[in-house]
């Protein structure tokens, strides 16, 4: 092994599950970021943790309201969720713009997001600064997840994102098989 610079570690470590934090405005308007910044922190109490810069419109919301829910897109929406990571939900309605469809929570305003492999419903239970983002950990206070539909996304540094199923092989041609070539990669 070799050093090197930080940004090529982060891209010899991937690939990363990309998920969607939705949050949602005072107003109660759903709002989508990609989200590769984030972690499983405890079993007991039930806790994971997302980091988000404090300029990303996701942090306005999050302090208008302290609850998210982290979605696990499918294969079927790699496009709108990469698109998610891309566009600002200041400028945009996200979910009108990228065709996302809301599902109700169950214990939070935030929606989930149709066609979601697992999605995790959350309540803001700690807030913490962490250099260039905010760390936020959320209490997990229900789990939702599709038995049928196993495939989500990966992102190799936000470069281009992949499809795999948990227990499968990864999809590097994605943009291929869905018939968006270079749609996908930055």
């Amino acid at each position: 092994m070799q050093e090197v610079e930080w940004a090529k570690g982060v891209l010899l470590g991937s690939p990363y599950a990309y998920v969607l934090a939705v949050t949602v405005n005072e107003a109660g308007i759903p709002n989508a970021m990609g989200v590769g910044w984030w972690t499983y922190l405890s079993a007991k109490p039930r806790l994971l943790g997302m980091a988000i810069a404090p300029q990303r419109y996701t942090h306005d919301c999050l302090q208008q309201v302290p609850e998210f829910t982290l979605c696990f897109p499918g294969k079927e929406l790699a496009l709108p969720a990469w698109r998610c990571g891309q566009i600002s939900g200041r400028a945009v309605n996200k979910f009108e713009e990228l065709g996302l469809t809301p599902l109700p929570s169950k214990q939070v305003k935030p929606p989930l997001i149709e066609g979601s492999t697992v999605a995790f419903e959350c309540r803001v239970a700690n807030a913490l600064e962490t250099g260039d983002h905010i760390f936020y950990v959320g209490e997990i206070v229900a789990v939702h997840g599709d038995l049928e539909n196993r495939e989500h996304l990966y992102t190799e540094f936000y470069s281009r994102v992949i499809s795999m199923a948990h227990d499968g092989k990864p999809d590097w041609k994605l943009e291929e098989t869905l018939g968006l070539p270079g749609q996908l990669s930055r």
